[in-house]
């Protein structure tokens, strides 16, 4: 009888376009997290937590292709019945059509206006790469039935105070603002209005995005004929002439030193535009509001170039920038860049209901954050594993669970060593692999004296990186105490380390 073949083992690797997050990285997230939900608990919003898996006609719009998705989600069909195929499924894109979703579905029991924010992983079927990945957390809050633009102020505002209680100081962000109505009207004023004029209209937008790393002269390029790049590559331009190409290179620069000038010179670039002149009414409010609230150009400000998800937003949009620099993984110095963004959007919830519901959110990047926070060493990296009781006498266990659980009583992480106490090396090397800052041993002598060594890991792994002697006999960093004190010690090494 032949020999019937083994299955292969399975690789253990994550997939493509994921990874996995350990320890400090969950912990720092979480209370990440935290931090953020309060600030939105703050101003009144709700929670909500919609389902991870939406179908693919409540997705709609940002699906490429809604009757098969077979890119930018990952969907599947369920079995399909007797009579009818399956519907198609896919996991949530965003937080914000499932939003819209949940308003249509349950609008009849909901406050108006509604305003919820919801956490968690959204997946993209997207290729991936440096820092980019096909699960991501987002952070959203969103108040959908107010048409006020009071309610986009209120969200700048929210964005504002979410980077500082993150541990974002002030000088080390703006939230910018702009307008799609405003730049409806300089596409008028220039004269590219129309069905007809939809593939310019997307060049110049794609070209005014480019402005911090072309520079004017490269958007100017992209605006006429086209622009050769250094590698000798050439991009087509959108064919403007001179004036028409002046008016958006004017929308560009109409940036000044304050929200009310900026305005003034919006104001005067879209005369002739009615959508236009709107759009400038509620820069100017959101200036006001913003100024009023104590929220100077310092933190946010008006800014003509930020022009992100203009097929999607219909009023204000907002984009929180960090405006510090870091090195890139080639050792380049840059910006780091957009962590935050949001706007109005006025259509989202029509597709379900038929009728226009105002609304206006921001999501928070919550992975970039991070990353910007490491790159500017103010993640928390002090040790957060447990005190680890090691063990001396496996006949003794008892004695050492109990020294745990009192620890745990006060409120301290710790746990005893379950490996093979044979080598005590081991358990001090592994109390290191944790990050736990104290190690606690008591030996046959120390139990039969009643007390307990305390070693204080964070200062002896200082000490063995280069104390002098003199210094090793200041800061002793193991301690002999009564049994009867271990919390007491162990707190107050605690203390001494935080």
């Amino acid at each position: 009888m032949a020999k019937q073949k083994k299955s292969p083992r399975p690789k253990a690797e994550t997939p493509k376009g994921f990874r996995d997050y350990f320890g400090a990285e969950v912990t720092h997230r979480t209370e990440m997290l935290a931090k953020i939900a309060a600030v939105y608990h703050r101003y009144g919003f709700d929670a909500l937590e919609s389902s991870g898996v939406e179908t693919v006609q409540a997705l709609g719009k940002f699906l490429p292709d809604v009757d098969r998705p077979n890119e930018g989600v990952f969907a599947w069909q369920e079995d399909a019945d007797s009579d009818k195929p399956g519907d198609w499924l896919a996991l949530r894109y965003d937080l914000t059509a499932p939003l819209a979703r949940v308003y249509a579905q349950h609008q009849n029991d909901l406050p108006k206006p509604y305003r919820r924010f919801a956490m968690g992983p959204v997946w993209r079927n997207e290729k991936p790469g440096p820092g980019r990945f096909r699960q991501f957390y987002q952070c959203d809050a969103d108040t959908v039935g107010a048409s006020s633009v009071a309610a986009d102020a209120e969200i700048c505002a929210m964005l504002a105070d979410c980077l500082e209680e993150v541990g974002i100081e002030r000088g080390d962000y703006i939230v910018r603002v702009n307008n799609r109505k405003v730049l409806n009207g300089v596409m008028e004023v220039a004269g590219l209005s129309g069905d007809d004029k939809e593939a310019e209209r997307g060049i110049v937008l794609r070209a005014i995005d480019k402005l911090d790393r072309l520079g004017v002269e490269g958007v100017r390029a992209l605006l006429g004929e086209g622009r050769k790049d250094e590698s000798g590559d050439f991009t087509k331009g959108a064919g403007l002439d001179d004036v028409q190409a002046d008016v958006v290179m004017g929308f560009m620069q109409a940036k000044r030193d304050s929200g009310a000038e900026t305005v003034t010179r919006l104001r005067k670039l879209v005369a002739d535009s009615t959508v236009g002149a709107e759009g400038v009414d509620e820069l100017e409010l959101i200036s006001d509001l913003m100024s009023a609230a104590g929220y100077g150009p310092d933190r946010i400000e008006i800014d003509p170039s930020v022009v992100r998800g203009l097929g999607y937003y219909t009023g204000p949009v907002f984009e929180a920038e960090l405006t510090f620099e870091i090195k890139d993984e080639k050792g380049r110095t840059r910006n780091f860049g957009s962590v935050a963004g949001g706007g109005r959007y006025d259509d989202l919830v029509k597709r379900f209901t038929g009728q226009e519901v105002p609304a206006t959110g921001v999501s928070i990047g919550v992975d970039r954050l991070l990353a910007a926070l490491d790159a500017k060493g103010r993640l928390d990296k002090t040790a957060d594993g447990p005190v680890v009781v090691t063990v001396m006498d496996k006949a003794r266990m008892a004695d050492y669970q109990k020294m745990v659980a009192e620890l745990r009583e006060a409120g301290i992480r710790a746990e005893v060593y379950l490996g093979n106490p044979k080598n005590f090396g081991n358990q001090l090397k592994y109390a290191d692999k944790r990050g736990s800052p104290v190690a606690v041993i008591e030996g046959g002598d120390e139990h039969e004296k009643g007390v307990i060594q305390i070693k204080d890991l964070i200062l002896g792994a200082k000490m063995a990186e280069g104390a002098t002697l003199e210094e090793y006999k200041e800061l002793p960093s193991q301690y002999e105490v009564p049994r009867d004190q271990l919390v007491a010690k162990v707190r107050a090494i605690l203390d001494s380390q935080s």
